[in-house]
């Protein structure tokens, strides 16, 4: 199966669930394809959760959410180095927001 099958398929996939996006499920291939990360901004009510379900769905993929607000800060999402006295070393803290 040829990349352009593979997108061909994806794209049918989605479109069965999200009508009249085109352009936007297109984004949303090729960032999956580029293997990076994919934000999804739009008025509230547009889709964008059902979108983001829908590809994951059709890739076979997990499917996780965040959800962003005015005070979410990237080490909320990242986590963040606190320093460890009694070791001397740096250790990773997460405490997210919920998903």
């Amino acid at each position: 199966m040829t990349g352009f099958d593979t997108f061909t398929q994806l794209f049918q996939s989605i479109t069965r669930i999200i009508k009249g996006r085109d352009r936007t499920i297109t984004m949303l291939i090729s960032g999956l394809a580029a293997d990076s990360h994919i934000l999804i901004e739009d008025a509230p009510g547009n889709g964008k959760t059902t979108q983001a379900k829908a590809l994951a769905f059709s890739a076979d993929a997990d499917f996780n959410r965040i959800r962003f607000t005015p005070d979410l800060l990237p080490s909320d999402v990242c986590g963040v180095s606190i320093s460890d006295p009694s070791t001397q070393q740096f250790r990773l803290h997460i405490d997210g927001p919920p998903l």
